[in-house]
């Protein structure tokens, strides 16, 4: 009777392990509704289902931390390789061993040892106002620092993860003095005190409150795709700039993720980070939301990605960007870019 008790015990532990891995819990700061076909396709190829709570970047990272061991997160999905490198300051990543994950993410868009990978990639670009700045009079992020743009251009606020991990790129490009004197020269050329978001900058220099600005390539692609009629009349008014073609090449960052260092579900997580990299999930990503695949091999048939073409990309390892973070806040800092 005894046998017969424990190998039924068996089973049923056995059953309801098996149960466990057929769900995955996300934790997500990504807000784009193409993503609800990404989701659905993995349940849908793998019968594991996804639950999903979203929100902010930090309040998601604070969440886990707080959660401790108790935490049913499996994956957390942010982007920006800053963020990433935040959570992974904080140890709440564990590494993941995967030859699919190896062999489809290239090495510079993952962290080293494995704690989380960039599922897709978004370049810094530069765009200006036709009327009033010519095709090639800038071609390099350090000549938004050049005096004869002083008053014509717009950035964003010093605290934006963006502008944290392009200064990042730019202090290993440049060494940390280097970097400074970009940022105070391009603080000295501001139309506007820094303000807002990408979309934000885009609209101000179409509107000619200034000339110049960067912006995250996606961005651009949603006001030329948009189905409001003055969204592409503020496209039409940009030209823009993928930068440092003949240098190091454009600045390119990731949307990412990685598995959690107290997931309950190892297996189905793996599993969906490896979907991530998939033909189908890198589809999505470009014709969804306007991001590069990372997947070298893949075709895009997005439109506005296919116009701005192949161009040079920094090799850097995006991981630098977030080890970088902090000399940037206090280079920014020094600078009163605010």
């Amino acid at each position: 009777m005894k046998r017969i008790t424990l190998f039924v015990f068996g089973v049923l532990l056995s059953s309801a392990l098996g149960a466990q891995e057929k769900v995955v819990n996300v934790y997500s700061s990504r807000h784009y509704q193409t993503d609800e076909a990404l989701y659905a396709d993995f349940t849908k190829a793998t019968g594991i289902k996804i639950n999903r709570i979203e929100g902010g970047e930090d309040s998601l990272i604070e969440r886990i931390r707080n959660e401790g061991a108790r935490s049913p997160a499996n994956v957390l999905i942010t982007v920006d390789a800053g963020r990433l490198w935040r959570a992974e300051q904080l140890g709440l990543f564990q590494p993941v061993k995967s030859a699919t994950l190896e062999s489809r993410i290239p090495a510079n868009l993952r962290e080293p040892s494995g704690l989380w990978f960039g599922f897709s990639m978004r370049a810094r670009l530069i765009a200006y106002n036709k009327a009033r700045v010519k095709p090639g009079e800038i071609q390099t992020y350090e000549e938004l620092a050049d005096p004869k743009w002083k008053g014509r251009v717009c950035m964003r606020s010093s605290t934006s993860i963006y502008n944290l991990s392009l200064l990042g790129a730019l202090i290993d490009h440049l060494g940390e003095a280097g970097a400074e004197a970009w940022a105070k020269g391009v603080r000295s050329n501001l139309a506007v005190e820094p303000k807002g978001g990408d979309t934000d900058q885009l609209k101000a220099v179409a509107a000619g409150q200034c000339d110049v600005t960067v912006s995250n390539q996606y961005y651009y692609a949603r006001l030329v795709r948009s189905d409001k009629p003055e969204e592409r009349q503020v496209a039409e008014r940009l030209g823009v700039v993928l930068p440092n073609q003949a240098t190091w090449g454009t600045h390119v960052n990731i949307s990412g993720g990685g598995m959690l260092k107290n997931a309950p579900h190892r297996e189905a997580a793996i599993r969906f980070l490896e979907y991530l990299a998939s033909d189908g999930a890198q589809r999505y990503f470009a014709d969804g939301n306007n991001e590069w695949p990372v997947v070298a091999s893949m075709k895009i048939d997005n439109p506005v990605l296919k116009t701005l073409g192949d161009f040079k990309r920094d090799p850097l390892n995006v991981a630098v960007l977030g080890r970088n973070q902090p000399s940037s806040q206090k280079v920014y800092d020094r600078v009163a870019w605010k």
